[in-house]
């Protein structure tokens, strides 16, 4: 056992003295500067509209207020790169961050993104830490979409992971896998059970002008639940002028209450045209289908058809967008102003970015 741990030992101290330094020369070829500081942040306000004049017609995440001004985000990221490690502290705060935060407490809960890559070689990453989730085409950073509300597919996707993984790069192709908690846990609660999930995704690009990304998590949650989730994003660049996108999934899940012998999914899918006629203006149309027949996310069992048109006007680093937006259900699930039920709901919003 003694010989062992010294093998063990001496193992160790051979790759930190001999097999470090030639993997940090190979890492420096990258041509980054070591060591380097990044900093970036961003905040957003909004004001929506519902004719309705009901938040409870807001389905989607992040934008649930109704004929209120609010103060959505405020966000400062550090980025700190040497030629081997990377650390990235992405710290935010506001409405978004709140529902994006779920069930952490405390200093936790202002946690965008927190974590250490450790690059041994060019094509190859560890990383190791909660990040965002790497499922669907849009982004918990409202700087990062074009349409201002979310998608239902986003809104009940994971909005972050925490936990390991190894990326590797070769050429066009990329490959991630990792374990991970639970989605949306960075902590596990006492009552809960802290189960392990699977992530992974294949990625293939082709300069700025394609990329198409194979996504999956899957496991078991704090309640000994099972789910997987298969994503698919894929975005174009036509021309100068046009681009575009498009994003699947679908997500099966079992009870563990019910012994597992009863499976129900919900499915979407939402295609984004953009049109970019000038540097200072873009226009976006989403248009998404959600499937949630069998009642796992939305109040009632429905299928939705969702639509939404927002303008992107930019000064420097500041945009404004304006968006006009409705979602129309096979069941009522929606409201009219009297209260009663509706199968189609409605909204104007007004938002502003500002990004460095």
């Amino acid at each position: 056992m003694h010989f062992i741990c010294l093998f063990r030992a001496l193992l160790i101290v051979f790759f930190l003295f001999f097999i470090s330094p030639t993997f940090a020369r190979q890492a420096d070829t990258s041509g980054r500067p070591t060591p380097f500081l990044l900093v970036s942040g961003a905040a957003d306000v909004y004001y929506r509209y519902d004719p309705a004049r009901t938040a409870s017609n807001a389905l989607t995440s992040f934008t649930r207020s109704e004929n209120l001004v609010e103060l959505n985000t405020a966000q400062i990221k550090l980025e700190h790169r040497t030629s081997l490690i990377d650390m990235v502290a992405d710290l935010a705060a506001g409405p978004r961050q709140n529902e994006y935060a779920g069930t952490d407490k405390g200093i936790a809960k202002f946690i965008r993104q927190l974590y250490i890559s450790y690059s041994p070689l060019a094509w190859l990453k560890f990383t190791g830490g909660t990040w965002a989730t790497h499922l669907c085409y849009e982004s918990p950073d409202a700087s990062a979409n074009r349409n201002y509300s979310m998608s239902y597919l986003f809104s009940n996707d994971p909005f972050s992971h925490m936990g390991i993984k190894a990326e590797v790069s070769l050429g066009s192709h990329g490959f991630m896998v990792g374990v991970a908690n639970p989605c949306n846990y960075r902590a596990i609660p006492d009552s809960g059970r802290c189960n392990k999930n699977i992530i992974a995704q294949y990625s293939y690009t082709v300069g700025d002008r394609l990329k198409i990304s194979l996504n999956y998590q899957g496991g078991r949650d704090i309640v000994d639940n099972r789910s997987h989730q298969y994503d698919v994003v894929f975005t174009a660049k036509i021309s100068s002028l046009f681009s575009l996108g498009w994003n699947a999934t679908v997500q099966r899940s079992s009870m563990a209450v019910e012994k597992y012998q009863i499976s129900r999914s919900w499915y979407g899918s939402a295609v984004y045209v953009n049109y970019d006629p000038k540097k200072w203006l873009g226009v976006t149309v989403r248009t998404e289908y959600f499937n949630d027949k069998q009642g796992v996310c939305l109040p009632a069992p429905a299928s939705v058809l969702e639509t939404t048109l927002s303008a992107n006007l930019k000064a420097w680093n500041f945009t404004v967008i304006p968006e006009f937006r409705i979602d129309h259900a096979d069941n009522p699930i929606f409201f009219h102003a009297s209260g009663s039920p509706a199968t189609t709901a409605g909204s104007f919003l007004l938002a502003a970015v500002f990004s460095f």
